[in-house]
This record gives C-alpha cells, sequence and structure tokens, in this order.
C-alpha cells in the first residue's frame, strides 16, 4: 500500500508530495507527518523503531513504509487493550470518522464517562504511531490497519460485528432490496443505491428502530440476541421458520451466501446501545498489593537467597570442573545429564534447567570444543570466583535480566515437536528481557515491602499488549511473567514476593522509594469548559507521556553498569561473611555453621563429604573422602595439622584415628603397568587378594613371591583393589608413589551467548535526531517547488523524471552543459538549486545545494540537506534545477 493511494480516498486526489494549503486538512498520511514537529516524529520512531532500519530518505517514504503490512502489525502488537479498542472501532466506522462518532461507538449512547475521559490519550496513542492520521473531524485509520480489523466471513472483527446494509445487500437484486422495504414500512425507491440508504436510515435511527422491534415476535428477538454480540453469522435452512422469515423480510437478517444469514452492523450497534465492543477497557488492571512485609525483611530474605544462589552456581560448575556432560549431537543436554544435575544440585529438574542456562547466560559455562565435546567452565569462571560476593551476584542478575534464552521452555516441543533441552537451540524467546523488565517495574510500583499475586501481574500484561497475548493465562508472554516472578525469587531479587531495595536500584529506581504510578487516562486534551454537545477534544501529536505503560527508555551500558554497582553496594553488608572455622564431632562429622571462605571450603570438599546443606553444612569423613585427600599428597600429619587449626573445638579421637588408619594402609599397595601389576613387601596381603573370590575378574597371577600381574589396565586395577577394601597406592615407572589431584577441566576462551532482539533496537537520542534532520532535508529536496528547464518540454514525453519540474522521487536530468551553466550562474547570482546526485556506492538522492564555487571539475556548496558545506564530482551529478523563487 502506497500513500499515493491512500490521498485518492479525498476528493481531488492531490499528490502526497504537494504540500497541503495553510489551515487545509492532510490528504495523506505523508502530508500529516510533514505537519509534525521533531519531539512528534521522535516519538513515532522510537515507539517503532522498524521505520528507521534504514532512515527512510523523505517523509513520503516514511509515510509508506508505516503503512507496509509488517510494520503495521508490529505496531498493532504493542497496543494497549483499549488503544487497540479504539481502532478496531475505526476500522468500523466509514471513512473519515468525526471524533464523536468514535466516541459513540466506544462510549456507547449512555456515554460512559471513564471511556470518555480514557479517549483522547488512545486516539492520541495512535496517531502518535501514525497508525490513525487526519484532524478530529476527519480521522483515518491507516489503509492496512483497517484490512487487518475490519470484520469480514474469513476474519471476524474482535468486534463481533458484521458487514453494513450496503456490504451485506452488495449482490442483492434491485427487487429484493424493495421487497425489504415495503416489509419494512419504508416507500419503495427508483434505485438499488436509495433504497439501501432508506434501509440504512431506519436501522441508524433510534426512535424508528425502536419501534419496529417492539412489534417483532419474543422468538425472532430471541434469534437476534444470540448473533448479537457475535460471531454475527447464522445458518438457515431453505425453508426458514416463523420466526427467522419474519427477520429476513424487514432486512433485520440478511442472506450473505445460500443457507448463511448475517446480522447487519448497523442492527447490531442499535441492540448494543451503540456500543461496539461487549466490554469497554479503558483503564489498565490495578496491580494491588497482597501483602505487605517489613523492608528489613524482604532485604534479609533476598539477601539470602542471593547467597544460595551463588552457591548454587559455584556448586554446580565445581561438579563439572573436570569437564561436565557431554553435549548431544543436536546440541543441548540430555534428560538424564539433566536429572543428574538436580539430583546434585538437590533442586527440581526445571530448577536445575534454570541454574545451568544463567551459568551459560553470564559466560561462566560452554561447551570445549573437543572431538568428544562436553561441556565446562569457561575461564571466565575463575576470574568470576575472584570476586566479591556481591559483584558476583550482580554479574548472574544482569545476565539474567538481559537473556533471551528462557529455562522454562526446557522439555517443551518446538515446531517440529522435537524436544527443547537445556543449554539447546530453540531455547532464545525476544520477549523475555522486555517482560521481566516490565514484571520488575510493576513490583518496583508496589509499597515498600509489598507483593502481589501472579494472576494480578498476568491481567496487567494482557492489558499492555493486547494482541500478543490474546487474554490467553498460558500465552508466552503469561509463562515468561511466571517464570520471572519464580526466577527473581531463586536469585534474589526479591525475598518474599517483594521487590528488595538492590533489586529495586538493579532496575535504575532509587532505592527505598516506589516508582512512579503511569500517569492517569484523564482526558487532558479535553478543550476547557467544553459542553454536552463538544466533542471534539484538543489533542497533540506529543502525548507519550499520556501512556499508562510508556515503553522505558533503553539504558546505555554505562547506566547498566551503574544501577549494577549500586545493587551491589546494597547487597554487600547483608551477605553473610564467611567464616574460617568448623565444629568437629566425635561422630565423625564437621559442622560448618555459616558460609566458609574459600579454602577452607575446597580442602574440606576433597577431605570429607557434604552430608546436608542448609543454615549449617554438615561434613562427613569416611576412609574413602580421607584416602581422596591423601591421593591428593596430603600426609596424616598435614591432615591433622590443617584440621586443629580451623576447628573450634580439638580434633576427636575418632576422627585422628581414622585418618592415621587410613595413612597407615594408604600406598602398602603398589600398582603399575604390566599391563599392570601390584607389589607388595608382605606376601600374606598378596596370598589374600589372590584368596579373595572378588579378585577373579582382574585375572591376577604371581610372578615373585612380593608382585602380582594383572590382565586389567592400572586404573580398573586400583578401583577394584579398593573395592575389595585394600588401600592401594598408584606409582610411576620409577617405583615413586603417584599423586593423583583433580585436574580443572576449561573450556578455552568463549564470549556469553548474545541475546535475540525483539525487532529493531530502539534508537537512542543521538540517533533520532541525526535521523530527522536526514529526514527532513530529503523532504526538503523532494518537495521544494522547482522552475522548469529548458529540456523539460523537450524530454517530457519521452522520459517522466527527467527535469526538475518532474515527478517527486525522480532524479532531475540535464545534460553536463547545462549543469555546469546553471551551477556558475548559481555561484554568481547565490541561487539555490536542486540537483540529483549519485554517490561512489552507485546509491542516489536528491539535494538542495547553494553553490558558493566551481573550478576543476568540482563544486563547492552548502548542502541543505546535510547541513554542511561540501564538495561534490559535477560528473556524479545527474542534473540540476533551480528552485522556485519563494523557495530559493
Amino acid at each position: 500500500m502506497s500513500v499515493q493511494e491512500q490521498s485518492s480516498e479525498e476528493p481531488g486526489g492531490a499528490s502526497a508530495d504537494e504540500p497541503a494549503p495553510a489551515g487545509a486538512h492532510p490528504r495523506s498520511l505523508a502530508e500529516d507527518l510533514r505537519a509534525r514537529d521533531d519531539s512528534s516524529l521522535s516519538a513515532l520512531l522510537r515507539a517503532r523503531p522498524d521505520l528507521i532500519t534504514p532512515v527512510p530518505t523523505d517523509l513520503t517514504q516514511l509515510a509508506t513504509r508505516a503503512g507496509t503490512r509488517a510494520s503495521v502489525i508490529r505496531a498493532l502488537e504493542r497496543l494497549d487493550r483499549f488503544a487497540l479498542q479504539t481502532a478496531e472501532a475505526l476500522a468500523v466506522t466509514p471513512e473519515p470518522a468525526p471524533y464523536g462518532t468514535l466516541q459513540d461507538l466506544l462510549a456507547g449512547d449512555a456515554g460512559d464517562p471513564v471511556v470518555v475521559e480514557a479517549l483522547p490519550r488512545a486516539v492520541a496513542v495512535l496517531r502518535e504511531q501514525a497508525l490513525v492520521w487526519g484532524s478530529d473531524d476527519r480521522l483515518r485509520l491507516v489503509r492496512t490497519a483497517r484490512e487487518l480489523l475490519a470484520p469480514s466471513p474469513q476474519h471476524p472483527s474482535p468486534t463481533g460485528l458484521g458487514p453494513t446494509v450496503a456490504e451485506a445487500t452488495a449482490g442483492m437484486s434491485p427487487g429484493r432490496i424493495q421487497e425489504l422495504l415495503t416489509a419494512a414500512g419504508l416507500p419503495t425507491t427508483h434505485d438499488a443505491v436509495s433504497a439501501t440508504e432508506s434501509l440504512t436510515a431506519l436501522f441508524t435511527d433510534r426512535a424508528r428502530m425502536s419501534a419496529l422491534l417492539d412489534s417483532a415476535p419474543p422468538d425472532s428477538l430471541e434469534v437476534l440476541s444470540r448473533l448479537l454480540w457475535g460471531p454475527p453469522y447464522g445458518q438457515v435452512t431453505a425453508d426458514p421458520a416463523s420466526r427467522l422469515r419474519w427477520l429476513l423480510d424487514r432486512g433485520l437478517l440478511l442472506p450473505t451466501a445460500p443457507g448463511t444469514v448475517v446480522l447487519p452492523r448497523e442492527v447490531a450497534l442499535h441492540l448494543r446501545a451503540g456500543r461496539a465492543h461487549r466490554r469497554t477497557e479503558p483503564l489498565p488492571p490495578p496491580v494491588e498489593p497482597t501483602s505487605v512485609h517489613r523492608p528489613q525483611v524482604v532485604d534479609s530474605t533476598a539477601a539470602g537467597q542471593a547467597y544460595t544462589a551463588l552457591a548454587t552456581v559455584e556448586e554446580l560448575l565445581k561438579d563439572w570442573d573436570e569437564g561436565g556432560p557431554s553435549v548431544l549431537r543436536a546440541g543441548g543436554l540430555s534428560v538424564r545429564d539433566l536429572k543428574r544435575t538436580a539430583v546434585a544440585l538437590d533442586v527440581p529438574e526445571p530448577v536445575a534447567a534454570f541454574w545451568v542456562e544463567l551459568a551459560y547466560a553470564a559466560g561462566l559455562l560452554a561447551t570445549d570444543g573437543e572431538a568428544d565435546e562436553r561441556y565446562a567452565a569457561t575461564p571466565a569462571y575463575d576470574e568470576w570466583l575472584e570476586l566479591p560476593a556481591a559483584e558476583r551476584w550482580t554479574r548472574l542478575a544482569t545476565a539474567w535480566l538481559s537473556a533471551t534464552r528462557t529455562a522454562g521452555v526446557v522439555g517443551g516441543r518446538d515446531t517440529k515437536e522435537r524436544t527443547l533441552a537445556a543449554l539447546g537451540p530453540g531455547l532464545d524467546r525476544s520477549a523475555a528481557p522486555e517482560v521481566r523488565h516490565r514484571v520488575l517495574s510493576l513490583l518496583a510500583a508496589l509499597p515498600d515491602g509489598g507483593s502481589t499475586s501472579p494472576d494480578a501481574v498476568v491481567a496487567r500484561l494482557h492489558w499492555e499488549r493486547a494482541l500478543r497475548g490474546a487474554a490467553s493465562a498460558d500465552d508466552l508472554r503469561s509463562r515468561i511473567a511466571r517464570w520471572t516472578l519464580a526466577e527473581a525469587e531463586y536469585l534474589g531479587i526479591t525475598g518474599r514476593g517483594a521487590l528488595s531495595a538492590h533489586g529495586r536500584a538493579l532496575m535504575g529506581a532509587p532505592p527505598g522509594t516506589p516508582a512512579p504510578a503511569p500517569a492517569p487516562a484523564a482526558g487532558s486534551g479535553t478543550r476547557p469548559g467544553a459542553g454536552a454537545g463538544d466533542k471534539l477534544p484538543v489533542h497533540h501529536h506529543r502525548s507519550l507521556h499520556h501512556h499508562p505503560a510508556p515503553a522505558p527508555e533503553p539504558r546505555s551500558p554505562a547506566e547498566v553498569a551503574s544501577a549494577a554497582a549500586l545493587a551491589g553496594r546494597l547487597l554487600a553488608p547483608l551477605l553473610p561473611e564467611p567464616l574460617d572455622h568448623v565444629l568437629l564431632q566425635a561422630d565423625l562429622t564437621a559442622v560448618a555453621p555459616g558460609p566458609l571462605r574459600r579454602p577452607l571450603a575446597d580442602v574440606l570438599d576433597v577431605l570429607a563429604d557434604v552430608e546436608s546443606k542448609g543454615g549449617a553444612t554438615v561434613y562427613r569423613f569416611t576412609p574413602g573422602s580421607v584416602r581422596r585427600a591423601l591421593d591428593a599428597g596430603r600426609s596424616a600429619s598435614d591432615l591433622q595439622a590443617f584440621l586443629a587449626a580451623h576447628s573450634r573445638t580439638p580434633v576427636p579421637q575418632p576422627l585422628a584415628y581414622l585418618i592415621d588408619d587410613v595413612a597407615r594402609r594408604h600406598g602398602h599397595l603398589r600398582i603399575g603397568a604390566a599391563s599392570a601389576y601390584v607389589r607388595c613387601d608382605d606376601d600374606a596381603v598378596l596370598n589374600e587378594i589372590i584368596a579373595d573370590k572378588r579378585s577373579q575378574g582382574l585375572r591376577l597371577r604371581r610372578l615373585a613371591p612380593t608382585v602380582l600381574a594383572a590382565q586389567a589396565d592400572p586404573a580398573t586395577l586400583l578401583e577394584g583393589l579398593r573395592a575389595m577394601g585394600f588401600a592401594p597406592a598408584a606409582e610411576s615407572a620409577e617405583g615413586d608413589v603417584l599423586i593423583t589431584r583433580a585436574h580443572a577441566h576449561r573450556t578455552p576462551p568463549r564470549t556469553a551467548p548474545e541475546p535475540v532482539p525483539d525487532g529493531p533496537p530502539a534508537p537512542d537520542t543521538t540517533l533520532l535526531g541525526a535521523a530527522i534532520r536526514a529526514i527532513r532535508a530529503g523532504d526538503l529536496a523532494s518537495t521544494a517547488p522547482r522552475k522548469p528547464s529548458a529540456s523539460d518540454a523537450a524530454g517530457s514525453s519521452a522520459d517522466s523524471g527527467s527535469s526538475g519540474g518532474g515527478r517527486s522521487g525522480t532524479l532531475p536530468r540535464t545534460t553536463p552543459a547545462e549543469t555546469l551553466a546553471t551551477m556558475q550562474a548559481a555561484v554568481l547570482t547565490g541561487g539555490t538549486l536542486w540537483i540529483g546526485y549519485v554517490n561512489a556506492e552507485g546509491a542516489a538522492s536528491q539535494r538542495v545545494i547553494a553553490p558558493v564555487r566551481v573550478e576543476g571539475g568540482f563544486v563547492t556548496a552548502y548542502d541543505h540537506t546535510a547541513d554542511e558545506v561540501r564538495t561534490y564530482p559535477l560528473h556524479r551529478v545527474t542534473g540540476v534545477a533551480e528552485l522556485a523563487d519563494e523557495q530559493a
């Protein structure tokens, strides 16, 4: 659809590129945009960033792009429910529609005061986004939007209205239409057009229509009530019942196809008391606090959960320290590995998927790229571990806020019915960051410590994005909103369902103060002193601040970093201080009454097994865990000294005996490669091994009194003897004991996954200013009146675009001699010229210049389009024309 096509709807059919006379109604969307100020154009481009990619050459191209189907659909999807209802009402009105007609459709015959008050804001939003143009007494919906929202048999309107009488009777015979007039008590006419108009006038006259329906049989009225709110189509037999016959005879039901009838729009509106929608929703559903906690309780609860989040991510990556699960051929984590991870973290599988995806989004986890590809921690994980706890938390929280990968869809199905795996492809949902920010913003608008119900949040999101939400409790935005509330609690951004102080700071809101409530949809644009009959409010293009759910300005990286730093400073005092001691107990356990410092925690992870977690962590010492520490190169005396130095209680005797006993037997047997062998100075021990039935799988045989040979490899032999209760040690080819330490496996340097944007990014202020200047300048070049040149008459029949007076959008065409002569004359007279120019890349453009100097095959001129002095090669100028005197 082009803007020129829209202009043909107005009498006269003037071109969209010719400025309208002063005080006249705009004849096209391009003219409407041309009358707007820079602030209004900035609001349009910010609300619809797809219009600026790439920057339009002029306002005509901007208007054309704003009317394309893809752009209009995207704009409609971002409307709130009342603005969308306003557009739907405009789609069922004759065009152009006065403001009063639109208000009657939304407010009804009773004139709902809330709707009347909110309507100026909705119209301003539609006009701001270039979905509606024209003055208040001639409102026009962009044609593509009308095609999308107007009712049709294939695409019913959300209003539930059917076609008009004129549309429904378009294929009806003139004789049949005259019969309808007679049955309705109207005089016959001479043609079908006047007959249709007479029937329409009856159906839109409240008094006469009420009198007609008063005479209807009750059964006939019951039929109308069933079609009233849609769908307006019904089925009838070849011989309809009397109740249907009465309606068909008077045109209250009109046939559209054999066996199908429709309720005309005018009849439905009368029965609805003038309302286009069954339920008009001018105001957003409130998000009220369901409970209010003390802010200190919220902050401490959130801080405790934040520390748990850090511990969980550390535990996950420590478990994968030597190389994690294998990568599936199609990418991602297998169901079995996700279950194992959930068991290791002691959380449900969906929560385990969330932590895995969070570590991946923060760049702490990736694939190693080896032939047998596995997941492992990245080098960034080691750097992250060295940061203070508060900074580690802000890294996780900011990564979560901007990530488009959505852990909640793990386990679902993609469009090809394939299961979506954690860390696999297909998890990006571009709407996720926007929904997360909006959900947290709604929480920030509550009083400090206030929490609300997920249903209230979902209802508000449905209202704010009516077309996307489709009023379904299971649509993607609703599910993301519910996941956001749960994930914010896991991360410690919220506590007890309320936004914490550090969570508020992370969102960029001042700590301790709720976000400002949305501006009311009051009719601030209503003309002062207007009476009941004055229905034309005064509107302005700059109305973004009237929107109940304004789109937030995109934050720069510096602003995000500043907010994260503030959140970290608020969180740091609330996090528990790591301890440097444990409490050893006689039952071979150690109790850590709080988080431990990393060196102590690392040694205890090797020396003991974690038995339980919670407010305090309980470690259990076993022969296997002690042997693990000895294998890592620790001696018994080292272990005894370490425990004595880090325990607030004396080392219990049972624990000391356990360490000494395991150490005494550790390395008594030596294993090397024969395939493998066992040697021991005590031949009685070797006799015991050979006699044990459990050693048969190792296929041992004696080589010497102190040496056994095995068919198994050293690692299998080592594990087999340990399973039999022995404590062997591996040795090198030189006979030295091998110390087995855990080797951390790391991926090569990896970058965190980039979020998938939801359409073009919102432009910043600098880009908007530059784009508007370029559009204005291009529009000046394309619309400035030009004097006809000598070649116009000669070339007009052969080339409609050849001359300064040619059609807009075409480059001027003159000979090189004419171009040079005109340029030199303009230098002498100080005139302004319109030129066509093709740059080195072959891109053509129109420019308005004031030549200053012409020499050496170049022209130096002040370029009004670029607002600077530039030099152009004359051979790249396609043609030149003088501007009309009033523009020169």
